[in-house]
């Protein structure tokens, strides 16, 4: 079982923050600038949580405020975030000016990637060459896992999610391998659909 941290600040948003991914937010809700300013203050984590449609869900990610980029004077603040550790919603609470609760952060099994890293960043050196027409070193890729990767990408949440709470390198590799060889397909159809509107609908013989 893994470490629990108790009354931890939550921010349940309509996003997935993966482990060193790193993003913008805008915080206006009057509870969450309380949030954040206490985060600030005391140079603390919090805990972003997917919600979704179907709910809060239980599985997150721990944050830290890396930049805080403006101030308003109404308070409002753009910040940016990294994403920590994964971890899982155990109990709520509900006698703080914000969401929280107590989390257990989620152990990682060990395990030798393998040949799963291999593939996977064969296929994702693949897809950045077929978007940015450069191809990442051999050194640059060796620096990158699973989450590294996966930072980058356009994924849906659903699969991002599926990625967090995944709970061994080769288990993500091998998913995050299917999620590229998706993303390069659903590319060469934009592709294919960009070069037929530029012949305005008309194949050429």
């Amino acid at each position: 079982m893994g470490e629990t941290i108790e009354r931890f600040p939550l921010f349940p948003l309509g996003m997935v923050l993966l482990p060193r991914e790193v993003v913008p937010l805008h915080i206006f809700e009057d509870r969450y600038k309380q949030l954040i300013d206490e985060c600030l203050e005391a140079e603390s984590e919090f805990g972003v949580l997917w919600m979704g449609e179907a709910g809060l869900h239980e599985v997150g990610c721990t944050a830290e405020i890396t930049q805080l980029l403006d101030r308003m004077e109404d308070g409002r603040m753009n910040i940016l975030i990294q994403g920590g550790r994964p971890f899982r919603l155990a109990r709520r609470i509900d006698d703080m000016p914000y969401p929280a609760g107590d989390v257990e952060v989620l152990d990682e099994e060990v395990a030798d990637e393998g040949e799963s890293g291999v593939t996977a960043r064969q296929g994702y050196a693949d897809l950045v060459e077929r978007v940015t027409d450069s191809r990442p070193s051999e050194r640059d890729l060796a620096e990158l896992d699973s989450y590294g990767m996966a930072a980058t990408i356009a994924l849906e949440l659903e699969a991002k999610q599926e990625l967090l709470e995944l709970r061994s390198e080769p288990a993500r590799l091998d998913r995050l391998t299917s999620l590229l060889a998706e993303a390069r397909e659903r590319y060469a159809i934009s592709e294919r659909a960009a070069g037929l509107a530029r012949t305005n609908g008309h194949l050429r013989n």
